[in-house]
């Protein structure tokens, strides 16, 4: 039996469990969403909200399959995301730099509620960067990786013998 055999022999679809993560998936990323936006002025942040948004992600892919989650999150689409999260931090911290300011210092952008956007596009964009990495390391972990030329590897080095 091959690997692929055997991973997908370990899916069991559970119409309970499906029908209750449709429900409840979206409360989930509203709920990260308001945590990321919300930690400019109380407990939360782009952390807390990243793990959120990730762990919805994560409920979809273990009630509908972790390949279809694959499939629907392609490596180069959580690579963009963080990409994107730290592209995000980095221009509206040389944004405040070039209006006259310090690093992220929002008060530099001189318009109306400008320090309390600058701090939730921050938070946003820790947000992305949080939740694509655990994404990420989760889908890749999943993937798994052949040992076996670890086991050859070795075996040459050492002549076979265990210490």
């Amino acid at each position: 039996m091959s690997d692929a055999e055997l991973q997908r022999g370990t899916y069991v679809e559970s119409t309970v469990i499906m029908t209750t993560v449709r429900v409840i998936v979206p409360f989930v990323f509203t709920f990260g969403l308001y945590v990321m936006f919300h930690g400019a002025e109380s407990a939360g942040g782009g952390f807390q909200g990243g793990a959120i948004v990730a762990s919805g992600i994560l409920m979809l892919a273990f009630a509908f399959g972790i390949e279809p989650t694959r499939g629907w999150l392609s490596d180069g689409f959580m690579r963009s995301i963080v990409a994107g999260g730290g592209g995000a931090f980095a221009l509206i911290g040389i944004g405040a730099v070039v209006s006259g300011g310090a690093f992220l210092d929002y008060a530099a952008y001189e318009i109306h509620h400008g320090v309390k956007y600058g701090i939730e596009l921050v938070e946003l964009g820790i947000g992305a960067v949080v939740s694509g990495v655990i994404v990420a390391l989760f889908l890749s972990l999943a993937a798994g990786f052949d040992a076996s030329g670890f086991d050859d590897e070795a075996a040459e080095t050492d002549g076979g013998e265990e210490a």
